[in-house]
């Protein structure tokens, strides 16, 4: 029988105050439908602009899926950012937001080894406790991402997910955790913006698809069983079979 735990509430003060001096601006909601679907209807959207709810009613992961998850039981915002690069670069943004995310886990608890599965998850061992979801406006990118913090067992959507409790993580409280992700994420973008061969030199030793024998379903529903040999720095997956995927889904084999 699990013990029920006691979560504590966001706090858009202290989160604030936390990144005092910083760009971010952090609004904390009770319920959303969705933090990205609020955060793109907002008017006048300004770099720097935070939305985070303890529920979300309706979230939204890649290719239009459902994210679900108990009130507090994770970590559930959007973003938005005005790159200082082309727009023509701002695809590889979910997987700079992905490394900002390992970054900031791991100052957090450096006993904790995280890893990249492209294009948007972040893995512990091979189970999945974050993603992903990066949609382009006329003028910026929002960035969406759900991360499992104190969710259990009976709570995960499927198998093969976990969270930050079941790996025994070091810090479980969102006022900390959020604010550490949000100062990663301006470092690596500022990165990004002057040096991009630096950030993706970074994202390549994080990433666990590099290297890997894998099953890749493309949106055309055509299915490619190759090894990624290299991933360039417009975020592609670079096939041993010649092939170059800029959309799709990986299934790691093993």
């Amino acid at each position: 029988m699990e013990v029920e735990m006691v979560r504590e509430a966001l706090n858009e003060s202290a989160i604030n105050a936390t990144l005092r001096g910083s760009y971010w601006r952090v609004s904390v909601f009770h319920s959303l439908a969705s933090t990205q679907s609020e955060l793109i209807g907002k008017e006048n959207l300004q770099h720097g602009d935070v939305f985070v709810t303890e529920f979300q009613s309706a979230g939204r992961g890649r290719l239009d899926r459902t994210f679900e998850a108990t009130e507090s039981s994770a970590l559930l915002f959007s973003l938005y950012l005005e790159p200082k690069r082309d727009k023509s670069e701002w695809s590889t943004v979910s997987l700079l937001a992905g490394l900002s995310l390992a970054n900031a886990l791991t100052n957090l608890d450096k006993k904790i080894v995280t890893n990249l599965k492209w294009p948007n998850d972040l893995l512990i061992g091979e189970n999945k406790v974050a993603g992903i979801l990066t949609e382009a406006t006329a003028n910026g990118v929002i960035i969406g991402i759900g991360l499992n913090v104190e969710m259990s067992k009976t709570e995960l959507p499927v198998s093969t997910a976990s969270s930050l409790f079941l790996a025994n993580f070091a810090e479980l409280n969102r006022n900390v955790i959020l604010p550490e992700i949000l100062k990663n994420l301006a470092l690596i973008i500022e990165l990004w913006e002057n040096d991009s061969t630096i950030v993706f030199e970074q994202y390549r030793k994080a990433s666990s698809t590099l290297g890997r024998e894998v099953e890749v379903h493309l949106p055309s529903g055509e299915i490619i069983n190759s090894r990624v040999t290299a991933i360039n720095e417009t975020g592609e997956l670079i096939l041993a079979n010649g092939a170059r995927v800029n959309v799709g889904d990986v299934i790691h084999l093993r």
